[in-house]
Parts: C-alpha cells; structure tokens; sequence
C-alpha cells in the first residue's frame, strides 16, 4: 500500500463488496443533504417525482443517472448543490392497485366508504411507497433523502389548495361541460398524458343520410364509430365545396331516429377526404365539440359511464358499445343505407393504466383557462429565459401552446386532493375555500358538502419546483434555492408536465421555475423497441446492477448519449463499462503498489521529465474540455473524453512509459520522485473527472490513495491550469507515440515475438526533431523493444535489407537481421514448403482425375480449385521468402 495508505484495494474489484458500504458512508455524513448558505452560489435540480406504484426501470435509470450526475458534478464545483427528491401520488395507478389489492381479500372500495378506502391508500403507500426511492439509492442517486417530498404531504396539500382557490378567484378555474377523455374502466376522465394512442386495423363505414324532402337523394358520410351516430346534431361539409352548395342548410333524416339535422357549412371539413361530409357528434368528438360550440349545436351524449348505450340509441340501449356498433351496421345494411365498408388504419386512443379504450365525452367537470395562463410560457422559450435541449424540442412545445385547449383537472376518484368547492344541500350555493365553510353564506344551511372528485395528479405535480421548498409560506429554502435551475425529464412528458411547471411557475412566484430544459430520449431494447411489458423485453435496472455494479450500468447509460436522442440496450455494451471499471480499477492498484513506501515530493519543473509533461498536459486540456461539455449539458460527449484518456492516454501510455523509471528507483531517485508524483497526481485529477459518472469506484480508490479525505464527493473539481500547458512536450510525445505504433505494426506483420529485441534507426532531416527522439528516448525505447537506438540524419551504416517504416517528419529502419532468427525462420519455411507440396500434389491429382471430375457435385470440384489456386499462392510466397534468405 502506498505511504500513510490505511488499506489497499482489493486484489479484483467487486462492485457488490464496496457499492452498499459506500452509499451507507454517503448517506450517514450528510454529503447529500443542502442548507441555506449565503456564502455559497445555490444549484438546483428538483427530481421528477416517480409514482408511488412505480418500480425502477431503464427511464428512471437513464433520467436520474443524467441529474446525479450534473448534481455532484456541481457539487465537487463547490456549488451549494440540492437535489430535491420526492414522490408522486399518482392517483389513477395508485386507486387501480388498491383496488385490485381489495379484490383479492373480497372487499369492495364502496363498502368501505371514502375515509377507509383513503386509510387502504396510505397503508399501501407506507409499504409500498418507498421502493423506488431505496432503488435510486442503489443507482448512486445523491439525492437530499432528508428533504424527500410526498405530493400529498401536508406543505404540498397546502400549496395545492392555495393555488386552487387563488385561480378560481381570479377566473382562470371555472367548472362546466367540456369534452374529456373518459376511461370506462376506471371510470374517470383522465389527462392527455394518460392516453397512448396506438395504431388499430379499423374500418370506415359508409352511410347514407337520406336528405329531407327529396326522395332517392343521400348525403354520404364515412365513420370510424358508427355506434357514436345516436348523437349527431349535424352534417358538415366545406363551405367552399362546390359539390354541396346547393344541400348546405337543408334537413337530413338521422338513420335509425325520428330525428332531423341540419347540413352546416364549416372551414374544419376536408374536402378531399374521405366524402367530403363529415357527421357532426359534439358529445362524443373533440374536434365536432368545436364546431357544435360555432354553430350552437345540441350536445347530446349517447354512451354511459360504463360504456354502454344510453336511452338516445332506442332499441340498443343497455348495449355495450362495440355490441351496439355491430347490431346497427347490420341494421343500416338491412335497410340499404349501409354503403360500403373500407379497411382503414387509424390512431386509438387508451388508458396507459387499464388498457381500455378512451371515449371521448362531454362532462361537467373543473377546468382551468389556458389561454392567458401559456402566454408567459410561450414568450419566455421564445425570448430564451427558458433553454430546450436540445433545441428541436422549441417545435414540439409550440405546437403544444399554440393549439392549447382549457385543461381539465377533476377526477372521478377518491386518491388524491379532493376538490375544494362546497355546495349548501338547501339552496345549491357553492363556495370554493381552502377549508370548509361553517354555514351556507346564502341561506345559512350548516352542513355544507365538498365535491366528491378529486384533482388530477399533474395538478400538484406542476407547483413542484417551489411547492417542494415550503410555498405557500415565505421559506428561506424558497428564497434561496428557487429558481431552481435545470429540469432533466423525458420528451415524452413534455406538454403534460414541463409546460405546466413553466406556466404554473410565472403565474404563483412571478418567474421562470428553472432556467434549462434537458431532454433525454428512451431506452429501448437492441431491436429499437420501445420496452414494455405486453413485449416482454423490459430490462430490471437492478438486475444489471447485481450483476455488473452501478458504475457500469450509469457509464452505459451515459456514453454516446445525446439530448433528446433514443438509446438502444445492449448487455455487451454493460460488459464493456464494466471491463473499464477493471481497467481504471487494476491500473490504479498497480500505482499505489509502486508508490508503497515512497515519499513523495512535488517536483520542479526541471525535474518532469518531457513524458511527465505531456500526461499533465493532457489532463489539463481534458478538465478544460470537460468542464466545457458539462456546462453545455453534453455528458455523453464529456464522459468518452474521459474514458479515452484513462484507458489510452494514461494506461496504454503513460503508465507503460514510466515503469522503467519506477522500477529503477534506486538508480535514478529524482525522476523516479517525479514518476510516482504525475502518476498519483494524474490519477487524482482523472478519478475526480470520473466521478460524476462512476461514483462508487472512484469514491473507494480516491480514499485508498489519500486516505486523509473525507470523500472524493467534496473534493475540489479540476480546474485548467497554465503551469500544466506544455505544448511542445504534447508535440514530441506524440512523434515518439507514432514511432511506437510503427514498430509495433511491424513487428506483428513480421510476427516477430515480444521477447526478441530490435535496434531501431530513425532517420530525420529536421535537426529539431532528432533533438526531440534524442530527449524522449525513455518515452519510447523500451515500449519500441528497441535494444539501441540511433537517431541521425542520413541512411549512412543501416544494411539494405534493413525494414523499413515511415512516420511523420522520418523515416524507422530496423535490420532484418534483429527481426528474424534466419536459421529458424528457414527450418520453418522448408517444412511449410514439404506441407504444400503434398498437398499441391493431392489436390492436382484429384483434378486430373476424370471420375472425380464426372461424379462430383460441381461446387465439391470448385472447392477443390479454389483450394489449389490457394496452395499455389502460398508456395510463390514462400520460395519467394527462401530466395530472399538465400540471398
């Protein structure tokens, strides 16, 4: 072990044996945790809230890698560095699992009444909630723990109720009928973000509307929902549609009903699709709900909570209403207004949760106005108070603002925070208050009743950047650590819950909630599939790390990653970010072996030999490089500067370069003192630059080799410096790198064996560059298996069979002779001729003979050729190496 070490690394690094004990170490001193300091420049990162109900998967892996590592990476700056932790209380998936939970034990959710079934919720969230937290915690997620933050907690309640109120009081909440998302399975509206829209083989149906008055003449429509036809108020077509001109105001027969509608004119209907009319069901369309609300149409809803037809669909009613959907076509087709049926190919939109498909309907439910609300989040991305990352993502975002519709954000749920709006029994009064009235205000009943829905998610979700650091209440934590300052999540949440937190910030605290948007894309499995569980390729985060340590699976995460792009899985990529562990990890233990009993002092200047300056150099080039990357936000690009320079630079290179030195300690004591002080010094700066990315082995090899540190968590990051710029040592290290590569490149064409030493001569007209091979001799000799070098300017006593190579500015000769052991080589190429001639022999034997050549199947016989024209060529290289030896 090295001088004052108080322990040694392990012989072979097992993640297994030091990742827990580390993160343990962390966790016990504090090194996470953030306080006001006014003395210190704040940064920070607040952690998108996982679900309760969520288990650790390759996004969670992949996004909270990404803030760990800007959080410490900011940190070792010495920034005040807080990464607010939390969870969320995801009221749909929470409510399904307890449910389901319930179910198994025979309990109903309504047998139960509200107040119990909330006491099953939190009961599952005391022993379900914290899994996802203590399985970041095996990730190396420095996260402040003590300052973890639950969405329903009584601060972020408070916030919540707080913002509620202030909205509603201002106009910008308003309750009333609008078209949502509607999961008759969960039976609740639901948000944008919890529906995925999947590509479904469907049809189009094509239906005639027989036009009031003029016996014979239809209207043609074609839909993907005829079972929706029960709730048309309308047929549209374009008012700049010549075709039908002459219907636009006329009545049509509705099939099926004693009802007529109208024919509208609007700007919404494509002309060249499909027919060119287009039936108008506000109830049960978003699109339509707009032009029922242009053209003040009814809005009538034919499909119930559960799915099922309601009293507007006649003899269906009671139907489900993919029942209903094939009942009426066969109906329609009886009658003859069944046109034609089209296989088509179109988007369907379900529950994330359940699987079910959506429906949309028009409901009674709370809504806040957007419309002034996205202003300040629209002009803040455009005027660059808030940076997407990468840029592209601008597009997304302003497609999303500039077709905002009002947000619904009532649930039909009992998890979660439950509207604050109450209403008098007696006189219908409603009142909207943080806590509930004593007495109607309008006619005094005294048992006012709360709204039975609750708020969606996103809600609470959206003040999560201030709501976390203690508002409503002026909080010193507020004042100092907001604006927090970036915000890394996937693009796939970009509208549900980025520009909520945007919006939600300018309107509550009056400026941006972070300064920087980082996008990441997906994991996806090696296939380019999106992982799932219906596709059965999901990879368990945790299951990687049992078997290949944290380190590997962060370091495969973050290479080659860029913002915004997806990512493929490979286990072979795991295996290589773990072969880099053992790499960094076993050149490591080699230095402080060498280092053992050394004193080490720093070195002068004089006394750095050029090679030592180079490595220096290089290192101070890479934290200058680095740091730049950082502060763009382009780990993945950050993280192969590193890892290139510790395998290459310092393994391949510079450790190799200085073994002579270190091994000859005694002779030569002052350049061997400045070996061992670039290699601990080189390597100190090297794990610090790591760290970030591999926290746990550059954690436990930093506090082997300084034991009196604390942590290398807190250690100072590298900074450029001018003393450690020495180009022109950068300049001559790479000609005697080059002269390396050369010799080495002949050597193995030559096969020639490690062991066998060769004279080198380098011929170069440059004086200075002869000057340069002549100081670096130790740089190159021994990594060269040189036995001698000559460095000189002309070919004057270099044998003519000499080999030859030629690198930039010279020329290498290396005598055949020191390559070659003449007497072996030619023993050996004397029994390889007697091979070949045999084999020569058979095979032109068996070509020459006519039953072969008749009986053979013919790709045998080419076989055969293809062997002999082999043979042939092997023998020409041959005789042609003897005759050389002769010679």
């Amino acid at each position: 072990m090295c001088q004052n070490c108080s322990k040694e690394l392990a012989k072979t690094y097992d993640p297994k044996g030091i990742e827990g004990r580390l993160y343990k170490k962390w966790e016990d001193n504090g090194y996470f945790h953030a306080e006001v300091d006014r003395s210190k420049k704040p940064f920070t990162i607040v952690m998108p809230p996982p679900n309760i109900t969520g288990q650790l998967h390759m996004g969670h892996a992949l996004d909270n890698t990404m803030q760990d590592i800007l959080i410490r990476y900011k940190r070792m700056q010495g920034y005040n560095a807080l990464w607010q932790p939390g969870t969320d209380h995801a009221s749909i998936a929470t409510e399904v699992k307890v449910i389901e939970n319930l179910k198994k034990q025979g309990i109903d959710k309504h047998d139960l009444g509200r107040e119990g079934f909330l006491e099953k919720c939190y009961e599952w969230k005391d022993e379900y909630g914290s899994r996802i937290i203590n399985q970041l915690k095996k990730m190396g997620s420095s996260a402040d723990w003590q300052r973890e933050r639950f969405t329903m907690d009584k601060g972020c309640s408070d916030a919540v109720l707080e913002v509620f109120v202030k909205l509603y009081e201002k106009g910008l909440i308003y309750k009333g009928s609008r078209i949502v998302n509607w999961c008759p399975v969960c039976k609740t509206s639901i948000s944008d973000a919890e529906v995925e829209h999947e590509e479904q083989d469907g049809f189009f149906w094509h239906i005639n509307y027989p036009v009031v008055g003029e016996e014979g003449r239809f209207v043609e429509i074609a839909t993907t929902r005829p079972e929706t036809l029960f709730g048309d108020t309308a047929v549209a077509v374009n008012p700049d549609d010549e075709r039908y001109k002459d219907i636009v105001g006329k009545m049509l027969k509705l099939p099926m009903t004693d009802r007529e509608i109208p024919v509208i004119a609007d700007p919404y209907v494509d002309k060249e699709f499909g027919t060119g009319c287009v039936k108008i069901t506000p109830a049960h369309d978003p699109n339509d709900f707009e032009v029922g609300k242009r053209h003040n149409l009814e809005e009538i809803t034919v499909i119930n909570d559960d799915a099922t037809m309601n009293h507007f669909a006649g003899k269906y009613e009671g139907m489900d209403r993919y029942e209903c959907r094939k009942a009426l076509v066969d109906d329609l087709k009886e009658q003859g207004l069944l046109v034609k049926v089209e296989p088509h190919s179109h988007n369907v939109g379900t529950h994330d949760r359940c699987g079910t498909t959506v429906e949309p309907m028009v409901k009674q439910q709370w809504f806040v106005k957007m419309d002034e609300l996205i202003k300040p989040a629209v002009e803040a991305v455009k005027n660059g108070d808030i940076q997407l990352l990468p840029k592209r993502m601008e597009k997304t975002y302003f497609n999303w603002t500039d077709n905002i519709r009002d947000w619904c954000i009532s649930r039909q749920l009992w998890w979660g925070h439950r509207i604050p709006a109450y209403y008098c029994p007696d006189c219908g009064e409603m009142v909207v208050a943080k806590s509930a009235p004593q007495k109607c205000p309008k006619c005094g009943c005294g048992h006012m009743e709360q709204d039975p829905d609750t708020l969606d998610t996103w809600f609470s979700s959206a003040l999560w950047p201030f709501s976390t650091l203690g508002w409503p209440k002026k909080t010193e934590d507020l004042d100092y650590f907001f604006p927090t300052d970036v915000l890394v999540t996937g693009y796939d949440i970009i509208f549900f819950w980025v520009i909520r937190m945007i919006f939600s910030g300018y309107e509550q605290m009056g400026k941006a909630p972070f300064h920087t948007v980082l996008f990441h894309g997906l994991v996806r499995d090696s296939q380019g599939r999106k992982m799932s569980k219906s596709l059965g390729n999901g990879i368990d985060p945790l299951e990687v790390i049992d078997k290949y340590g944290a380190d590997a699976l962060r370091l495969t995460l973050i290479t080659g990653n860029a913002p915004g792009n997806d990512m493929r899985f490979y286990w072979e990529r795991v295996e290589s970010s773990r072969n880099f562990a053992n790499k960094v990890w076993n050149a490591s233990r080699f230095i402080m072996m060498n280092l053992e009993g050394a004193a080490i002092t720093e070195p002068s200047a004089d006394e750095l030999q050029p090679a030592d300056k180079w490595i220096l150099s290089k290192v101070n080039t890479l934290a200058k490089d680095v740091t730049e990357n950082m502060d763009k936000y382009e780990m993945g690009i950050a993280v192969q500067k590193v890892y290139d320079f510790i395998w290459d630079e310092f393994c391949d290179w510079y450790i190799e370069i200085t073994k002579t030195r270190t091994y000859n300690k005694e002779q030569d004591p002052v350049s061997a003192n400045a070996a061992f002080w670039t290699l601990k010094t080189v390597l100190t700066e090297a794990l610090k630059l790591l760290h970030p990315f591999m926290p746990f082995i550059t954690e436990e090899i930093f506090c082997t080799l300084h034991p009196k540190e604390e942590t290398i968590m807190l250690a100072k990051w590298p900074e450029y410096r001018a003393d450690w710029n020495f180009p022109a040592e950068e300049e001559m290290l790479e000609h005697c790198k080059d002269l390396v590569k050369g010799v080495r490149n002949v050597r193995t064409e030559m096969d020639v064996p490690p062991s066998r030493k060769a004279k080198i001569f380098i011929v170069a007209d440059d004086a200075a560059l002869r000057e340069t091979f002549e100081k670096t001799r130790e740089a190159y000799q021994n990594l060269a298996g040189a036995s001698d070098v000559s460095v000189q300017a002309d070919k004057n006593g270099i044998e003519d069979d000499a080999v030859s190579v030629v690198i930039p500015g010279a020329t290498l000769y290396l005598p055949l002779e020191d390559l070659v052991d003449f007497e072996k080589e030619k023993e050996r190429l004397l029994k390889e001729k007697e091979r070949l001639t045999k084999e020569l022999a058979r095979s032109r034997g068996m070509l020459s003979n006519e039953k072969f050549l008749s009986k053979a199947p013919e790709a045998k016989v080419q076989e055969e050729k293809e062997k002999l024209a082999g043979y042939e060529q092997m023998m020409a290289q041959v005789e042609e190496r003897l005759a050389q030896m002769n010679r």
